[in-house]
């Protein structure tokens, strides 16, 4: 990030701006979360651990400009203006960072630009892009809310030190953009206090520690879902018998299962887990009433083809996972990318394309 400075035009608006561009990445939960103890403060009713996808395939790039010229805070997001005041997220966020304001510095000099006790004098623009599909299971939320608050933490002078506590501000705009501010294998723990103080992400691996790992992201849809993941999960919770007992009696040992095959590299192990549990999740779903379906036709028929994949080459190769949506994500290792990306004809199968494309089998 960097921080510029200009002025507005026309001339009667000769006003310095502040502004900071950032970007974030997306993660896929490889353990998922889905439901809340607290739906104000998203305080789920798991723990939950994910991959920091590269950024420069998957990203959200925020731009926050402060401004005495400005009479209110606006948001943009992929071109249109959002209504920030319909927004409790949003606005959750802004109220958070602007509680621990500190003073901004110009990071070349140390020279102060805007004292923390000015700062109800300025207003903020936002300016958001995703470069991968929105609200179509691939964690925009994730990524637009990790910037959204690392940027206005950073354009507010907060300190290095508040670490933990910006994993909590994300986490009040979207649950699972607390992991997205770490690289790596990031695990975000439950917590169990009311006020949320310990419901926060850890990084458990960084970026470095399975170079080998390889992510692959299937879009088959880049329409937005008809249930959003918050609606859907608090209809999960009020109606899934099957949730409950999944967040109580198997998550937390999948978790430590988990934890343990990505510490020891074991790419079988991690790949069978992660299967189970995308399946289990999309039951949950499927055990929710009424029901909620976020995978389609195409997502079904790569679960058929991975495990055709597999059981085709001896060992795994290649797992998936879907979140709540029916994009999927594949993960493989770089020696295992040939057989992945050219896998026999007997495992590929022709996947709907509902006419947008002619249809070619191998």
């Amino acid at each position: 990030s960097s921080l510029s400075r200009s002025t507005l035009e026309p001339p009667h608006m000769q006003q310095p701006v502040f502004s900071l561009t950032i970007s974030s990445p997306t993660n896929i939960a490889l353990i998922k979360y889905w439901g809340k103890r607290d739906a104000k403060i998203n305080l789920p009713i798991n723990s939950s651990v994910s991959v920091t996808l590269n950024q420069r395939d998957l990203r959200t790039v925020t731009t926050v400009s402060a401004s005495r010229s400005f009479s209110r805070d606006r948001l943009w997001l992929n071109g249109e203006e959002e209504d920030v005041n319909a927004s409790r997220r949003v606005l959750a966020v802004f109220r958070e960072v602007r509680a621990r304001a500190g003073d901004l510095r110009d990071p070349k000099t140390g020279q102060v630009l805007v004292r923390k006790d000015e700062w109800d004098g300025l207003r903020v623009w936002v300016v958001s892009e995703n470069n991968f599909p929105t609200a179509a299971g691939l964690a925009s939320s994730a990524a637009g809310y990790a910037a959204l608050t690392f940027a206005l933490s950073k354009l507010y002078g907060l300190p290095d030190s508040l670490a933990d506590e910006l994993s909590c501000i994300a986490r009040m705009g979207s649950g699972s953009a607390c992991r997205s501010l770490a690289g790596g294998f990031v695990a975000w723990d439950m917590g169990q206090r009311a006020d949320g103080v310990d419901s926060r992400a850890r990084q458990v691996a960084d970026e470095a520690h399975w170079p080998e790992l390889q992510v692959l992201v299937l879009v088959v849809s880049d329409t937005k879902k008809t249930v959003s993941s918050t609606a859907g999960m608090q209809t999960s919770v009020d109606t899934s018998p099957l949730l409950a007992h999944r967040a109580a009696a198997v998550v937390p040992g999948r978790l430590a299962e988990m934890e343990a095959a990505y510490q020891s590299r074991d790419f079988g192990k991690v790949a069978e887990l992660m299967m189970r549990d995308s399946n289990q999740f999309h039951a949950t779903c499927l055990d929710t009433y009424p029901p909620v379906f976020y995978m389609n036709d195409a997502s079904r028929a790569i679960v058929r083809m991975v495990h055709a994949l597999n059981e085709a080459a001896g060992e795994t190769v290649c797992g998936y996972t879907f979140d709540a949506g029916p994009n999927a994500v594949l993960l493989t290792l770089k020696r295992h990318l040939p057989t992945v990306l050219e896998e026999p004809p007997s495992t590929r199968e022709c996947l709907p394309c509902h006419g947008r494309r002619p249809c070619r089998r191998r």
